[in-house]
C-alpha cells in the first residue's frame, strides 16, 4: 500500500503541477475556455462570464499549489479531499462536454497538448483512480520536510504562482504554444499539404424502395438505386487534416484582403478582437506608434470582428487614420492575449508580438 500510494503521490502530484503551470503560462487563454463552459449552449451559467480570468487565475494557482502541497506531504488531508472534488467535478464536466459534444477542448493543458472530449474523460478517470488510492491511504502521506520546511516551500509556491501569473497578463504568455507564435509565417500555417490526409465519412442514404425503407451505405458517392430518396445522414469515422490556422482572415466591406495583405513587406497590424472592451492605456498609444510606422514605410491596419460603427468612433475618438479589417473573434484572440496587441508581419512571417503594455518596445 505504501509504495502505491508512493507511486499515485508522484504521478497525481507531478501532473497537477506540469497541468496548472501550463494554465499558469496563459491565464487569459484557459479564461476564454471557462467562457466557452459558462456559455448558454453548455453549462448556462452566463453570470459567471464577466468572472471568468479572476476563476482562471483561481484554479490554476491552487491546481499548482496542490500538486505541491502532495509531493511535500504538505496538510495531507486537505490537499487529497481538495484534489478529490476537483477531480470529481472536472471528471463530470469532461464527461459532460463528450458526450453531448459541447466542447471541442476541454483546454486542460492549454494549447500545449490538444485533448478530444473523450481523451480529457478519460484522462481524468486514470486521475481519479490514482486520487481515490491516496484518499483511502491518506495516512500513509507523510511530510518530507520539517514544518518550517514546509511553510518556507508553500509560501514560496504561492509567491511564484502569483509573480508569474501577473507578469504574463501584464505582457504575453513566457511560452507561445498557438500557430501564430513569432517567427511562424500564417500562409504556411492555412495551407494543406498535397499528402494531408482526407477525413472518412460513411454516408447513410435513405431511400423508399417499393414501399420500403432502405438505408444504404457509402463513403461519399451518390448510391445506384432505383427508388425515391428520403435523407442522407453522415458519420465521420476518421477526421481529416485539420490546418493550425484555418479561421483566419482580413475583410472589408465584404471583400477578402487576405492574401494581398499578407504578401506585404513591411505591414503592422494593431489587434482587438473587442473595440469596447479594448484598454484604454493601449489605445492611447496606437497613433504615435501608427505615425510612425507609417514613415517608415510600413502598411498600418487594425484587425477587429467589431462592426464597423465602432470602428469609426474609435478611430475619431483617438485621431487613428488606418483602415480597419474584419477577423473572427475566436482567431483574434488566439493570436495575441492582448486587448489591444500589435503584430509585425513580413509577407506573412510573424516579427514581432506585443502587449499593448509593450507597445515602446515595437522595433521598427
Amino acid at each position: 500500500m505504501k509504495y502505491l500510494i508512493h507511486i499515485s503521490r508522484l504521478f497525481v502530484g507531478a501532473l497537477f503541477i506540469f497541468s496548472g503551470l501550463i494554465k499558469l503560462n496563459d491565464p487569459i487563454g484557459f479564461s476564454f475556455k471557462l467562457e466557452e463552459y459558462f456559455g448558454v449552449t453548455v453549462l448556462n451559467l452566463p453570470v459567471f462570464e464577466p468572472y471568468a480570468l479572476i476563476i482562471a487565475v483561481f484554479v490554476v494557482v491552487f491546481e499548482v499549489l496542490l500538486g505541491v502541497f502532495l509531493l511535500i506531504g504538505y496538510k495531507p488531508k486537505f490537499t487529497v479531499w481538495s484534489l478529490l472534488v476537483m477531480i470529481v467535478f472536472f471528471t463530470f464536466l469532461t464527461f459532460y462536454s463528450a458526450y453531448f459534444n459541447k466542447v471541442t477542448d476541454c483546454g486542460c493543458f492549454g494549447d500545449a497538448i490538444k485533448l478530444t472530449p473523450w481523451e480529457s474523460f478519460t484522462k481524468d478517470i486514470i486521475l481519479l483512480v490514482f486520487i481515490l488510492v491516496l484518499f483511502f491511504g491518506v495516512k500513509h502521506i507523510k511530510p518530507i520536510l520539517g514544518k518550517l520546511g514546509l511553510t518556507v516551500v508553500s509560501l514560496a509556491s504561492f509567491i511564484f504562482c502569483f509573480g508569474f501569473v501577473y507578469y504574463v497578463l501584464m505582457h504575453l504568455p513566457a511560452k507561445d504554444f498557438r500557430p501564430y507564435k513569432i517567427g511562424n509565417n500564417i500562409q504556411e500555417n492555412m495551407n494543406v499539404p498535397d499528402d494531408a490526409p482526407k477525413a472518412i465519412i460513411d454516408y447513410y442514404w435513405k431511400f423508399n424502395v417499393n414501399g420500403e425503407e432502405k438505408i444504404i451505405t457509402t463513403r461519399g458517392s451518390y448510391p445506384s438505386v432505383e427508388g425515391e430518396y428520403i435523407s442522407v445522414e453522415t458519420k465521420t469515422i476518421k477526421e481529416g487534416y485539420e490546418t493550425p490556422i484555418h479561421d483566419f482572415s482580413m475583410e472589408r466591406e465584404g471583400e477578402d484582403f487576405t492574401e494581398d495583405l499578407l504578401n506585404e513587406n513591411k505591414l503592422v497590424i494593431f489587434i482587438s478582437y473587442n473595440l469596447a472592451k479594448a484598454e484604454k492605456d493601449g489605445l492611447n498609444k496606437l497613433k504615435a506608434i501608427a505615425n510612425e510606422a507609417v514613415k517608415k514605410g510600413y502598411k498600418v491596419i487594425g484587425l477587429t470582428a467589431s462592426g464597423l460603427e465602432e470602428q469609426q468612433l474609435l478611430s475619431e475618438q483617438y485621431g487613428l487614420n488606418f483602415d480597419f479589417y474584419f477577423c473572427d473573434e475566436t482567431a483574434l484572440k488566439t493570436i495575441v492575449r492582448s486587448n489591444p496587441g500589435i503584430l509585425e508581419l513580413n509577407k506573412g512571417t510573424i516579427l514581432q508580438k506585443l502587449h499593448w503594455n509593450d507597445l515602446e518596445d515595437l522595433k521598427l
